[in-house]
């Protein structure tokens, strides 16, 4: 099984072990509401035939008439019509961004017929409205990060070279001041809070709802869930009530955008931790079939730490050689193990004297101090691998083009 399949099948069994939990979870806390709220429903039943003598029968064909009715629209409160113009804006706001509360739907054929076709589009399109703003706010961070690095360097009074002109395209300049993906959950997860706080106290004040229930109908809505047992703008005159709908609407489309977004933060924090769980177990299985006696070689051995050495040529220069600084003290004492795979095949030339660069520098520093009588006053321009003599000379030449063009 590779990697891919044993992510696929790690994701789904704790997908699997997450409902399982959840549902035992909600059914400990809901199911004795729900047999109370029935047994109460029947004794207000029969209270009601005995008092008015009422047939059973008939009370129940009314009820369900009035199911009926309430599936169109009609209710017992006054509402606001349901299918006006701010009615219907309402609706089709809640079909493309996947909300769908459902106290609005379509009743006829060719309105049915009508919202397959519309939701396939317009669902679509919000999505990548939502996409597009995670990329801006992934743009923004990194300017703000650029500005205040900038900023630093001027009030050091170290000149700062703009990036823009190292750099053909924006991208390029913005490529390196990428923020972290945990940075970016920080700040969607502040402004949910914020977003949702600030909303719950207009729908607590407006709706007469209390604050709880005003934050959950926000978790709800914001995340698209859309249960329908609390909807908002609903009754037929409020307060202010032109300010009230916009205010709702904006607050709506704020919320979605941010819960939008940090959901797809953290689907990508959950991909990493299942890598990392991948990874642990591939290279435990590999560090118990690694044939090398020496301690640390099953790192050289491990395939997925091999992968990442060879991602890690895509990288740009100025983030290889520091990537290549930071190894240079493991590579000495791994390097006797460096010759030696898994499979029992040799590495390559190049690869040897990468991961033995340091030995064969203090080699060569030898051969060239024996050679002119003395310690040499420069070592090196480029990387401290040029010049020398023999045998040596060559092969640090030859590293010299090599750690460049990586």
């Amino acid at each position: 099984m590779n990697e891919d399949n044993a992510r696929f099948c790690l994701l789904a069994g704790l997908i699997l072990l997450y409902l399982l939990c959840g549902a035992a979870i909600f059914s400990a806390l809901e199911h004795p509401f729900e047999l109370r709220a029935r047994r109460l429903w029947k004794q207000q039943l029969d209270n009601f035939t005995q008092r008015y003598r009422v047939n059973l029968g008939a009370l129940h064909t009314l009820l369900r008439q009035y199911e009926e009715a309430n599936g169109a629209g009609i209710r017992v409160d006054t509402l606001r019509p349901r299918w006006d113009f701010s009615g219907a804006f309402y609706f089709v706001g809640t079909v493309v961004s996947t909300i769908g509360f459902g106290m609005t739907t379509p009743a006829t054929i060719a309105g049915k017929i009508f919202l397959i076709f519309y939701g396939l589009i317009g669902c679509a399109a919000t999505i990548l409205f939502f996409n597009l703003f995670l990329e801006r706010i992934i743009t923004m961070l990194a300017y703000i990060m650029r500005w205040c690095h900038e900023r630093r360097l001027r009030c050091a009074g170290v000149g700062v070279v703009s990036s823009r002109e190292e750099s053909s395209g924006e991208e390029d300049s913005l490529e390196g001041w990428k923020p972290s993906v945990y940075y970016v959950m920080l700040i969607l997860g502040v402004a949910s809070i914020v977003i949702a706080c600030s909303a719950s106290t207009l729908y607590s004040s407006m709706e007469n709802w209390s604050y709880v229930d005003s934050l959950y109908f926000c978790f709800v809505a914001f995340s698209t869930i859309g249960f329908g047992d609390l909807v908002s703008s609903q009754r037929q005159q409020y307060e202010s009530q032109e300010a009230y709908r916009l205010g709702n609407c904006l607050f709506i489309l704020m919320g979605v955008c941010c819960i939008y977004s940090l959901f797809n933060v953290i689907s990508i924090i959950i991909k990493q931790t299942l890598n990392w769980i991948v990874g642990k177990l591939v290279c435990s299985g590999h560090h118990q079939l690694c044939s090398c006696s020496t301690p640390g070689c099953w790192r050289l051995c491990c395939p997925c730490l091999q992968k990442k050495n060879h991602n890690q040529r895509r990288l740009p220069a100025h983030l290889r050689q520091k990537r290549l600084n930071e190894t240079d003290a493991g590579a000495v004492a791994d390097g006797v193990c460096v010759g030696r795979r898994l499979s029992g095949e040799m590495i390559s030339v190049n690869e040897f004297m990468v991961s033995n660069k340091v030995s064969l520098a203090l080699l060569q520093k030898q051969l060239s101090e024996t050679a002119h009588q003395g310690p040499r006053q420069s070592y090196g321009h480029q990387n401290g691998f040029s010049g020398g003599v023999g045998a040596l000379a060559i092969m640090n030449n030859r590293l010299q083009e090599t750690s460049v063009d990586r």
